[in-house]
């Protein structure tokens, strides 16, 4: 078996730099164009540099997504867009559009091509074709199940790479592809603006009882009937890897840079641990509960993931109270603030390669040395003698229920 690369999503530079943090072996970001999250914060032609230089400077390859599907008026400022890509030293680019991969070859012949999940690539003959092209990796339909995975990977030339989604959102619509909200709200799905109006609350209207709604019910709370459930296959590393997945990928560009952090390092230790033959620290499963998330299941790996009909609400167990800016050897660290707490409070730490450990606040210090009960103001840098060292970016966290109420 293989070591699989992990992949995380990096939605502005704060996000990448947790998941470069954290333990990515690869991050995948877009530009302000031409990318399939236009609602992440995303690169600008000036902090594009930065970004890669950053991951570089950590051993950490950037992935960019070209993967919209543009129109013809869309087109004429692709180019100049590919060439940035490839003169910033962008690794690979990810790509769904014919037209696009074949711009990708004139105007970024440095950058490897990546087919996205969007092509809906389902089998070994459609990813070879995509090799003979010059495709360096394929990511596969979110709809395989494990063992026709293994089938394309054992019917396809060596040097093709595999990747598959091992976590994170999944929708209704096949791989992606949709156009619900393009017709419901306007929003195109297929160009980084989808609605989610699947995860609406739907009622039943007569064709005879104009404005005469009638609930559609799973049970006496209502249904959400296109709702998907997460997807999450921290559980199961060691059959992914069993397959010969090149890449394991992580969603959520558009998630927060704690969701970004904590997810990619429960993935990296799990992996490590696979990889080496250890057992497995629950530690890492118990992680990705501690981000926002809908109810998890395994996608389509091992059979119909089916729906979550109850309501379509995010489970909100874990607030960020504030980010490691540095530490002394000794445990003296500096923080910025991210949400109140005050001394006395049970706090969890969680950092870069640092196993989760409590700790009950002490008094705390603004940075002149006064005194300090409960930093209030955003963003504020406090000092906290922490039981020790802890890498910086590291996060305090405290559990709080935040979960919206059902209906």
């Amino acid at each position: 078996m293989i070591k699989p690369e992990l992949l995380a999503p990096a939605g502005d530079m704060e996000r990448l730099k947790m998941s470069v943090l954290y333990g990515a072996d690869a991050v995948y970001l877009a530009g302000t164009s031409f990318g399939m999250r236009s609602f992440a914060g995303n690169f600008s032609p000036e902090e594009l540099p930065q970004a890669v230089r950053f991951a570089h400077d950590h051993g950490v390859k950037v992935h960019v997504t070209v993967n919209t599907m543009p129109r013809g008026n869309e087109l004429a400022g692709l180019p100049a867009h590919l060439e940035q890509l490839n003169e910033v030293g962008v690794d690979a680019l990810i790509v769904a559009d014919l037209g696009v991969f074949r711009m990708a070859e004139k105007y970024a012949p440095r950058c490897e091509r990546h087919m996205s999940t969007q092509v809906s690539i389902a089998n070994a003959n459609c990813a070879t074709a995509w090799y003979e092209l010059g495709a360096k990796r394929v990511v596969l339909a979110r709809e395989l199940s494990l063992e026709e995975i293994a089938a394309i990977r054992m019917n396809t030339p060596k040097e093709l790479e595999i990747e598959t989604f091992a976590h994170g959102a999944m929708c209704v619509s096949y791989s992606g592809r949709c156009l619900l909200s393009n017709y419901m709200t306007g929003r195109d799905s297929n160009r980084g603006a989808c609605a989610q109006p699947c995860r609406y609350q739907y009622a039943l209207m007569e064709e005879k009882r104009p404005g005469e709604y009638f609930p559609v019910f799973e049970d006496e709370k209502g249904t959400y009937i296109m709702n998907s459930r997460d997807m999450c296959m921290i559980d199961h590393i060691d059959d992914l890897m069993r397959v010969g997945v090149d890449c394991i990928k992580i969603e959520g560009r558009a998630k927060s840079a704690y969701y970004a952090a904590i997810v990619t390092g429960a993935y990296r230790h799990v992996i490590d641990d696979v990889a080496a033959g250890r057992p497995i620290d629950p530690v890492w499963r118990d992680e990705v509960e501690h981000v926002s998330h809908r109810h998890y299941s395994t996608g389509f790996f091992y059979g119909e993931p089916g729906q979550y009909f109850a309501n379509s609400r995010y489970i909100r167990d874990w607030q960020v109270c504030a980010i490691v800016t540095e530490c002394e050897e000794n445990g003296m660290a500096t923080l910025s603030l991210r949400n109140k707490f005050a001394v006395g409070d049970l706090l969890e730490v969680v950092g870069p390669d640092l196993r989760p450990f409590e700790l009950t606040v002490p008094m705390m210090t603004d940075m002149e040395g006064n005194a300090l009960e409960q930093p209030r103001t955003p963003q504020m840098l406090f000092r906290m003698q922490l039981p020790k060292a802890v890498p910086p970016m590291s996060i305090l966290r405290h559990s709080v229920e935040l979960s919206a109420k059902d209906r």
